[in-house]
């Protein structure tokens, strides 16, 4: 939210409901907004199922080494990269989603084709068929098992004062030293120093980061030259009817909206977010 609309916020006497066009809504999810009783809504779910093929994007990037591949073949090297053979594809092994949303329920669809066992947190209790094991928050799950069992632990849950910093030291130890790490939401849900020297000290095998806790990063940022670490620049490719949906959420919350019901996408207290820098 700008500074016009941040007055508006303040003095708009007739304000009621703001809907904006993207999916996070971390930046509106403050004080002021629940404190006068407005709607504020957003664009979720509209990308979901490109981001979902991001994050196996990473997935198969990582497992298949694509940067020690393409290292072979500029030097024109047929094989020879220590441990190849050892490695194992993404059948068999289990994924653990942190935030079934829309993006996370596509991530696990895709997932169970793979033929991977799929782990879920989210916060409410309802269950997904492409779920192998359902922890939620409304129950008193941690996400603690999650952790330890993934040999992908894929984050998809929004910021807020909750999930700020849920991925620090303590976390990254519960995972397995062969576990890659992948965040898909917000930068600030990892502790990025202790990202780092989980990476430098192989505590986890990498990480795949679609987003940072500063951004645009400073080109003298650490996790440039961490170990195992492949960094995307917060920039999914776009599903074809992107815009399309982005209309069909706004005309079905007008529809809500006039016959005074709960509007889609619409933050809560629970997305709070006092912190930021």
């Amino acid at each position: 939210m700008g500074s016009d609309v941040n007055d508006t916020i303040l003095t708009g006497k007739k304000l009621t409901w703001i809907h904006c066009d993207h999916s996070g809504l971390t930046l509106s999810a403050r004080p002021e907004v629940f404190e006068r009783g407005i709607a504020v809504t957003g664009a979720a779910g509209r990308s979901a199922p490109t981001l979902a093929e991001h994050a196996i994007f990473f997935m198969l990037s990582l497992t298949y080494d694509v940067y020690g591949l393409h290292d072979l073949q500029k030097k024109h090297q047929w094989g020879g990269l220590p441990g190849y053979s050892d490695r194992r594809g993404l059948f068999g092994k289990t994924v653990g989603i942190v935030g079934l949303g829309h993006a996370g329920a596509e991530l696990a669809r895709r997932c169970k084709a793979f033929g991977m066992r799929v782990l879920a947190y989210k916060r409410s209790e309802k269950e997904d068929e492409n779920v192998d094991v359902l922890y939620c928050a409304e129950r008193g799950d941690t996400i603690d098992p999650i952790l330890r069992e993934s040999d992908f632990v894929v984050l998809m849950i929004g910021l807020n004062d909750e999930t700020y910093h849920m991925i620090g030291a303590q976390q990254l130890r519960q995972m397995k030293s062969s576990a890659y790490l992948i965040n898909m939401c917000r930068g600030s849900v990892v502790d990025e120093n202790a990202l780092i020297d989980a990476l430098k000290q192989g505590v986890i095998s990498g990480a795949g980061l679609d987003t940072l806790e500063k951004e645009p990063p400073t080109p003298d940022l650490p996790i440039w030259d961490a170990p195992n670490v492949m960094i995307t620049p917060h920039n999914t490719p776009t599903v074809p009817d992107r815009w399309e949906r982005s209309f069909q959420i706004v005309e079905e919350n007008a529809r809500r909206y006039r016959e005074e019901k709960s509007l889609l996408n619409q933050i809560t207290i629970r997305d709070l977010y006092t912190k930021r820098k």
